[in-house]
């Protein structure tokens, strides 16, 4: 059955040629749904298309029972209910780059027509008079230009403000003074940003932490005759402390693309005679639009088809040039946590991961994740997987931690998780033979092993007798269950054994009731690992 993508807001001709040339795709295209219009239709698709007009809420999300990939043509998602996607496991993605230079031209654009009174000169000019006195500006020369975040389009703005011999600052509390360097701003604390700014630029997300971020209190810090500018998101300034400050005269002037509701409700900065305001075009140019729509279709197309995951926002991140090293360990942290958690005998209440050796050297995050989904797996009947796995760990009250180890072990790379649940603790270790690429678990709660972590296996902890595993045998054979693979471990000659066997079939109760008559048996264990 091929992919169903639903297209529902207008994207570029060029953005729908991608998935009408993939292979296993359909698309529609049914913009300007209600929200109730799109929960009719969207159980049928399998990846959701918008931009910033449909608002993707949980009850739609909820509707999307087949839906899997929830794709942003543009940077923000502040109309898809990221929390109830990744409840259900579904994937938000966005385009982060591909507005960039659109919204860093559209702010210097903003900049230069706040100073030069453009807007407001026009439509004077067009209303029959010629006031040349009232539309008297200022220039950006030798100004100092304030940026709030220096991220990509922070970024782009500050190189363009320099070409007009602007003095730059900025405040981001992820921008090393090297970086800062190497684009030609000088790093504030945020009040020296506001105190020093002839014009402010915000170029922060919205979040609550930079809700009303400018407010009547920092507006008060700036200087007399300060502008301001905001192509980022509404919110982030206060407009009523902003129309008090314009009215005052304290602050010269504003430019505004972004508003806290769109359209405006409230239009005091829109109509007051001192500020420059547009209807969200920070992205609207033919080359944003054609970029955004092509790029966030590629990236929908590739994971549906299985080629990997890209610009994910509720996803483990992996960098491609990394993946193929990568892989490996995140699927055997996934058995490692799958295993761990049959063997634990009851629900997983802590789950402590620890990497030592060449894994060290990655990000390891999604091998945590994994391995969170892997010991999830076993006890819920809900759908988990590496979207969610962390979310519904938090909810479940699962506590988890991953920690690199220094302490050289007996293998180049090794995963050693423990698991704790009411009953006992179970710890197991994992490693990849890396000429072959080849997972193996390697010790089971002290207990060395080699096991292929495929599959069902029988795990069994039995008294060190002879016939044992002949008796096992023989009940399997005449089972007519075939025995694949098999590995014990024991500490010493006559003690306790930990045999694990791998059999082709599923095992009835009543066979396992069978072997755990046998005399030496102390306790077993089915698991099945999965292909």
């Amino acid at each position: 059955m091929p992919h169903k993508v639903l297209v529902s807001d207008p994207i570029s001709k060029e953005g729908l040629a991608v998935f009408e040339k993939a292979e296993g795709i359909e698309v529609d295209v049914n913009t300007g749904l209600p929200e109730d219009e799109l929960c009719k239709v969207i159980p049928e698709y399998d990846a959701l298309i918008v931009r910033s007009q449909t608002k993707v809420t949980a009850k739609v999300i909820e509707a999307g029972k087949k839906l899997k990939i929830i794709g942003r043509a543009g940077v923000g998602l502040d109309n898809v209910d990221q929390q109830a996607a990744t409840r259900r496991g579904i994937i938000v993605m966005n385009v982060p780059g591909g507005n960039t230079i659109s919204t860093a031209e559209l702010s210097i654009a903003m900049l230069l027509a706040l100073s030069r009174n453009i807007p407001q000169a026009n439509a004077s000019l067009r209303g029959g008079q010629w006031d040349r006195k009232t539309y008297k500006g200022v220039e950006v020369r030798g100004k100092t230009l304030g940026i709030l975040g220096m991220g990509r389009i922070g970024s782009e703005v500050a190189r363009r403000a320099r070409s007009f011999e602007m003095r730059v600052i900025a405040h981001d509390p992820y921008l090393s003074e090297e970086k800062a360097k190497q684009i030609g701003v000088e790093v504030k604390p945020f009040e020296e940003v506001l105190q020093e700014a002839d014009y402010l630029t915000i170029h922060t997300p919205l979040n609550d932490q930079t809700r009303n971020l400018i407010g009547k209190e920092q507006l008060a810090m700036m200087k007399r005759g300060a502008r301001i500018i905001n192509c980022a998101r509404g919110g982030i300034v206060d407009e009523q402390a902003l129309k008090e400050a314009l009215d005052s005269g304290h602050i010269a002037g504003a430019a505004f693309d972004v508003y806290p509701k769109e359209p405006p409700e409230c239009r005091d900065i829109i109509d007051h005679p001192k500020t420059v305001c547009t209807p969200h075009l920070g992205a609207s140019t033919e080359e944003a639009q054609s970029v955004v729509a092509v790029d966030v279709a590629h990236q929908v197309v590739d994971a549906l088809q299985g080629r990997g995951v890209r610009n994910a926002v509720n996803i483990a991140y992996v960098d491609p040039e990394l993946k193929e090293q990568l892989t490996p360990y995140i699927e055997l942290g996934e058995k490692l946590g799958r295993l761990g958690a049959q063997l634990a005998g009851g629900p997983v209440e802590q789950l402590n991961i620890d990497y030592s050796g060449e894994v060290t050297a990655f990000d390891v995050h999604p091998i945590t994740v994994a391995t969170l989904k892997g010991a999830l797996v076993p006890h819920l009947d809900t759908m988990v997987n590496y979207v969610n796995a962390p979310y519904i760990a938090k909810e479940r009250g699962l506590a988890f931690q991953e920690s690199k180890s220094s302490e050289e072990k007996a293998f180049t790379n090794l995963i050693t998780i423990t698991i704790r649940c009411k009953e006992q603790e179970t710890s197991l270790w994992g490693t990849i033979f890396a000429a072959r690429k080849d997972p193996r678990i390697v010790r089971i709660n002290g207990y060395h092993v080699d096991m292929k972590p495929f599959g069902r296996h029988l795990i069994i902890r039995n008294v060190d007798k002879p016939g044992f595993l002949g008796a096992v045998g023989t009940i399997l054979g005449n089972a007519g269950i075939n025995i694949a693979d098999m590995t014990l471990g024991r500490k010493e000659k006559g003690g306790t054994v930990l045999t694990a066997i791998a059999v082709d079939d599923d095992i009835p109760n009543e066979l396992l009731k069978e072997i755990r008559r046998l005399e030496q048996v102390e306790a077993i264990d089915l698991v099945n690992m999965g292909a």
